[in-house]
């Protein structure tokens, strides 16, 4: 039980973590002057957010139907 706790707390870390990039993100695309290597980091850091929260997902909620 401790473990899904700990779990959901990280899966809540880092779903706010991935708005905030993207909000980032969404900000940056609108300026005049894009910094492209600025956008492609963060674009990449929000991808492996993604991917963290994928893993967790599994994880708490795993797909026992095979």
């Amino acid at each position: 039980m401790d473990d899904e706790i700990v779990l959901d707390k990280e899966l809540d870390h880092l779903r706010t973590q991935h708005q905030r990039i993207d909000q980032s993100i969404k900000a940056l695309a609108e300026t005049p002057f894009v910094d492209q290597l600025k956008l492609m980091r963060l674009k990449r850091e929000k991808l492996q957010l993604k991917d963290a929260i994928f893993r967790i997902e599994e994880m708490i909620y795993p797909d026992i139907t095979a």
